[in-house]
């Protein structure tokens, strides 16, 4: 047999749109050499390596029952059938039909699964840059002295930068290419997570974790992307669902280490007053391992080679999809199955011959400059073409399921949480210990004043050294010829005070924190600068259990999606989840205690996991290569905008009203979820 390097001729013919790789007739444009058996490429058909298989009998046979090779081959000859009836108008679904043949020869096995492991990691890096923010403000607004608006705009920027990077990253990478963009996304996104570590300041932190989310942003809509063209029709949506479960991983990967870091304050370094290094920013280091691997593994993995053959480099995808086979077959102890395939069509565009003619004129600097304003051009054209007559309704109607299901997910899984807190403030506020008219002179305060209100006392000549204010008020009272001293406060204010003959020394009690105070004679002497760390109280466990156990709420839900993806169908798994979801939304009426909330959220994750696995698998099936990834990266940035929205929204009842965050999230699942029963099947559905 020739060696298949020798036919690597490319040929173009004078009107015919399409290159041809290799020389010589095949079937139908689909070239091997000689008569190829069908190969079995299952991945479970690992346990029978090393068995003759020429001497076992398949055991349906008896029962009249196809073989499943029996079964590739008949439906590969009715594709092949097919494409020799194929008008010229249904050229790129000739290669669609090409590309599945030469996948389903390639077979399922060490290639695609050590790629799994690749492109998981980095899904675990998106899954936990939305925990980082929420696990470090405990501590972070202490270090960087953020104020209520503050945190708030940080808490803000992760989703619209990782809204920015999707959009970006995915339009890219139909032009770029998947596997090059996502390296370069996931680089920026560690290079600023680590900067963001070292951080000092609140303007550079936000600065520097904006730029962090637009890089990981980019890793949903390429992940799903890239992954899914290396596999097979029948293996899709199974194998695409597992994937899902690395976001999973990530959800339990952040809470795992944030509990095991964060509440440990000896983790860390200072030098002087003015750089501090505590063990949240330990952690955020910590939280940029999984994005860091994944950017290791991607230096071994090749470029999407159906992204290849679009854009005519016939060479590189030949080669790539040897490369996928020969991996594959070796590893299942089958070495001397050889690469058949001698010739792929593949579509020559205007766009690319825009780009060369282009490149070979001007200056350096003018061919860059024409690159990026083509690439700017061709990418807008792309987000264009998704509201074109064929794609409209498939782009409206994932539009609506992708806003509905985030609004409902994300705005529910803040208000969890900020339930739970408002639960645990009613509590503690019922715990308030009230002073009234108290008198007290001459006495030393060393022990730290928690919880109390102080009305229309008098303090003469008394002393509070060295100790801690957390919920402090003083109304109406008289302080006179006292001294604090080293005092650190949470929630303190003095209003309506009157203070005379007064020191503070060594205090974080500012004037601000003195509302319509009368003072006379009164010194401030060496303020405590910036901000400083409370103790373990700021850091409850609770924060890390909750997420912790919503994370992995995600498993059985993820299992079973992933189980029955191909027998049940995408469309009914997701309006099925979405409806169910809607029901689950009734029982938030319940949640009267903070253990029945953790459970709801547990319920509602668990159940509506099994929706966004659907989702993801429609999205990568219904839009054609060139348009795939830029499609994933408009949908997954209108999901971002939807959590903004659905998040903003619902804190705002926290403490006010259940009603309205649970009617808000049930009309948003029933409304998604039903739009998600017109869409089509894709189960059969090659990729286009």
């Amino acid at each position: 047999m020739a060696d298949p390097y020798q036919n690597n001729v490319y040929h173009q013919g004078g009107g015919d749109s399409y290159g041809t790789y290799g020389e010589g007739g095949g079937h139908d444009g689909y070239g091997y050499q000689g008569d190829y058996p069908p190969q079995e490429e299952d991945a479970a058909s690992d346990v029978t390596e090393g068995h003759d298989e020429e001497d076992q009998m398949y055991e349906g046979e008896y029962q009249g029952i196809p073989h499943p090779d029996e079964v590739k081959a008949a439906q590969r000859a009715a594709r092949a059938k097919s494409r020799t009836t194929a008008s010229a108008a249904s050229e790129l679904e000739e290669l669609s039909q090409q590309y599945e043949d030469i996948m389903e020869d390639c077979g399922h096995g060490k290639f695609q699964w050590t790629l799994f492991i690749v492109l998981g990691l980095a899904l675990m890096a998106d899954g936990v840059e939305c925990f980082v923010v929420a696990f470090v403000l405990p501590s972070a607004e202490k270090d960087l002295c953020l104020s209520n608006a503050e945190k708030g705009m940080l808490g803000l920027v992760v989703f619209l930068s990782m809204m920015v990077g999707a959009f970006l990253w995915g339009g890219l990478a139909d032009k770029v290419g998947r596997r090059r963009c996502l390296v370069v996304a996931l680089e920026i996104n560690c290079i600023f997570a680590f900067l963001s570590s070292f951080a000092q300041g609140y303007g550079f932190f936000l600065f520097f974790r904006l730029l962090s989310g637009i890089g990981i942003g980019g890793t949903v809509p390429i992940v799903y992307s890239y992954f899914s063209e290396f596999l097979q029709m029948d293996k899709r949506g199974e194998h695409l669902s597992w994937l899902c479960m690395f976001w999973m991983i990530g959800g339990i990967y952040a809470s795992f280490t944030a509990w095991g870091i964060i509440p440990r304050y000896g983790w860390g370094f200072s030098m002087g007053t003015e750089f501090q290094f505590h063990s949240w920013r330990v952690f955020v280091l910590v939280a940029a391992l999984p994005a860091i691997a994944s950017l290791v593994g991607l230096t071994f993995m090749p470029e999407s080679p159906r992204f290849l053959l679009e854009n005519a480099k016939h060479d590189e995808a030949w080669m790539i999809l040897k490369q996928v086979h020969d991996t594959n077959w070796r590893a299942k102890g089958q070495p001397e199955k050889v690469f058949t395939v001698t010739h792929i069509k593949a579509p020559k565009t205007a766009e690319d011959e825009f780009i060369e003619i282009q490149s070979a004129t001007g200056t350096p600097v003018q061919r860059w400059a024409v690159r990026s304003l083509t690439l700017c051009k061709l990418v807008l054209r792309n987000v264009a073409s998704l509201l074109s007559a064929e794609l409209r309704f498939a782009t409206l109607f994932m539009a609506i399921i992708w806003f509905c299901m985030a609004f409902s997910y994300y705005g529910l899984s803040v208000w969890f949480p900020d339930m739970i807190k408002h639960l645990q403030y009613e509590e503690y506020e019922s715990k308030v210990k009230v002073f009234h008219g108290e008198r007290v002179e001459n006495f030393h305060f060393n022990f730290s004043l928690e919880n109390q209100i102080h009305k229309e006392g008098k303090y003469i000549r008394d002393t509070f050294v060295s100790i801690e204010m957390k919920s402090v008020k003083f109304e109406d009272s008289l302080f006179e010829d006292c001294h604090f001293k080293d005092i650190k406060s949470t929630d303190t204010v003095f209003e309506n005070c009157t203070i005379r003959s007064t020191i503070f020394d060594d205090t974080d009690l500012w004037k601000q924190k003195f509302i319509d105070c009368r003072m006379d004679n009164v010194t401030f002497e060496h303020n405590k600068r910036g901000c400083h760390l409370d103790t373990v109280e700021e850091n409850d466990v609770l924060i890390y259990l909750v997420s912790f156990l919503g994370s992995l709420a995600v498993l059985p839900g993820n299992i079973i999606s992933a189980l029955f993806m191909e027998k049940i169908g995408r469309v009914k798994i997701i309006g099925g989840s979405m409806l169910t979801s809607a029901g689950c939304t009734f029982f938030l009426f319940l949640s009267f205690s903070q253990s029945a909330i953790i459970a709801l959220q547990c319920l509602f994750c668990g159940v509506s996991v099994a929706a966004w696995n659907g989702i993801e698998v429609v999205t990568v099936e219904l839009y054609p290569a060139s348009k795939r990834a830029t499609a994933f990266g408009v949908l997954n940035a209108l999901c971002k905008l939807a959590a903004v929205l659905g998040s903003s929204i619902f804190a705002g009842f926290v403490g006010v009203t259940k009603a309205v965050p649970i009617l808000l999230s049930f009309t948003a699942l029933v409304c998604g979820g039903l739009v998600a029963l017109k869409l089509p099947d894709t189960r059969q559905k090659i990729l286009q």
